[in-house]
């Protein structure tokens, strides 16, 4: 499948602060470095601005793009990195080429997503009109405030309306990013990519954005293994119970531990799990889908169909013929 072009929306206005380099240099690492070993063609990343920034760029940084707004008419995946902060907190205006851009983007098809403060760029677009929509939680009150009509939720890492795409700040934009390329190119290739950055390969978008550090913690830190031994062992019955005896931990003290951590209960984060270990098997292997229903846990292969379709939004059959890699061999599982 070829991933198409992305064009990240940058607002380099001299009388506005520059764009958050951060989010910014996550989605041009994800974007912009070829991968052809992982997938051949990769993306076409471009970097679209509104005017040439000055030299003297923020905290010492500037950035000279090639392209001009009328590439994002043109591409696939239309990404805004983030906003200035002036937009934010003095509620400064956008150039309205840039807004008016944006709504010509999305009536020619393309895919819209924000990373951080970006959101208030789409939401001035009217991009996010009675859709559920996300942003770091430090803004997500101004943003709920400036857009009424916007259904703001500042408790997920990022959120997924089909065409239209929000997330947190910092590290969710990088989530979102991953989840993009699963979209796009199958979770093995993203799980891949996310291993060469040293990250986690799926953090779910219902994930919340931030610990509840007033949950206690033991001092030999058991949760993070027991989660990882739970990875290895899908394709035994998993209980609440069971985990929290391997943690050592009480089962009270476990459900609320993994849910202050990951935003979600034990089951549900199993359920994840499962169904990731499901889309893995369907890419590498030609296993029937009775056995990877087995492999990953989920049981029968009714149930597999049911969950899937549920989950991930197309059948497993359809989705190995959207990603299978190996058709023709038995993977090790």
């Amino acid at each position: 499948m070829r991933p198409g072009s992305v064009a990240l929306a940058l607002i380099n206005d001299t009388d506005m602060q520059a764009c958050e380099v951060y989010e910014t240099s996550i989605a041009y690492a994800v974007f912009g470095d070829p991968q052809p070993d992982l997938a051949d063609p990769w993306y076409d990343l471009r970097l679209c601005s509104v005017t040439q920034p000055s030299a003297d760029g923020v905290q010492g940084f500037s950035v000279r793009t090639r392209h001009g707004l009328d590439n994002l008419v043109t591409a696939d995946t239309v990404i805004v990195p983030s906003v200035p902060d002036g937009v934010v907190s003095r509620g400064e205006r956008l150039p309205p080429e840039f807004i008016d851009a944006l709504r010509a983007a999305a009536a020619a098809g393309a895919r819209i997503a924000s990373l951080c403060t970006g959101a208030f760029a789409l939401a001035e677009a009217g991009l996010l009109d009675g859709r559920r929509a996300t942003a770091h939680w430090m803004h997500t009150a101004d943003l709920a405030k400036r857009y009424p009509r916007v259904e703001v939720d500042d408790s997920v890492l990022y959120i997924d309306e089909g065409r239209v795409l929000t997330s947190a700040g910092m590290s969710a934009g990088l989530d979102l990013c991953l989840h993009l390329v699963r979209r796009d190119l199958g979770a093995h290739v993203a799980n891949q990519l996310a291993r060469r950055m040293v990250v986690s390969g799926h953090r779910p978008g219902g994930q919340a954005q931030f610990v509840d550090l007033s949950v206690p913690t033991t001092d030999d830190d058991s949760l993070g293994p027991v989660m990882d031994w739970a990875a290895r062992h899908l394709d035994q019955p998993l209980t609440v119970d069971v985990l929290a005896r391997r943690a050592g931990m009480s089962t009270r003290t476990f459900f609320r531990r993994l849910h202050a951590a990951t935003g979600m209960t034990p089951l549900k984060w199993l359920l994840n799990q499962r169904l990731a270990r499901a889309q893995t098997l369907l890419e590498t292997t030609d296993l029937p889908i009775e056995q990877i229903g087995e492999h990953s846990g989920l049981g029968t292969a009714a149930n597999l169909r049911r969950h899937f379709t549920l989950h991930v939004g197309v059948s497993p059959t359809d989705y190995r013929q959207a990603f299978g890699t190996v058709p023709a061999r038995r993977a090790r599982v």
